[in-house]
């Protein structure tokens, strides 16, 4: 059986969102998407978290961009990835990072991308506060 992983970039004109969670910290979500293929294609959505250290300043998530996933992220300020497996149904969250959140954390998280994601016409509200 052939396993085949392509990374693409469909979000590519979506930029990254800087909300806070109810508990302080300011995030800088970026949007990441791969197709996998074997037999049939599956859409997987990544959203990459990072501490928002820039005031919601978008050249720093530029250069964070890069290498999203394609390496080890030694930034001290990841706390991994949140990856829409079944949108409202299956979420898994990756703490890859040097930073870690908690359930509650997460689950806040999933919440308000999942509201963005039922809601396209928020993207545009969030990216640009």
């Amino acid at each position: 059986m052939l396993h085949i992983v392509v990374a693409v970039n469909i979000y590519s004109s979506m930029n990254p969102l800087f909300f806070q969670l109810e508990q302080g910290y300011p995030l800088m979500v970026i949007p990441d998407t791969a197709a996998h293929l074997n037999g049939h294609t599956i859409i997987t959505h990544t959203y990459s978290i990072f501490l928002d250290i820039g005031a919601g300043n978008p050249l720093i998530s530029r250069s964070k961009e890069s290498t999203l996933h394609l390496e080890r992220i030694n930034d001290p300020e990841y706390f991994g990835y949140i990856t829409f497996e079944l949108p409202g149904k299956l979420f898994t969250y990756t703490a890859d990072g040097q930073r870690e959140l908690n359930n509650d954390e997460v689950q806040e998280v999933i919440e308000h991308l999942s509201d963005i994601r039922d809601n396209p016409a928020l993207w545009n509200q969030l990216k640009d506060n």
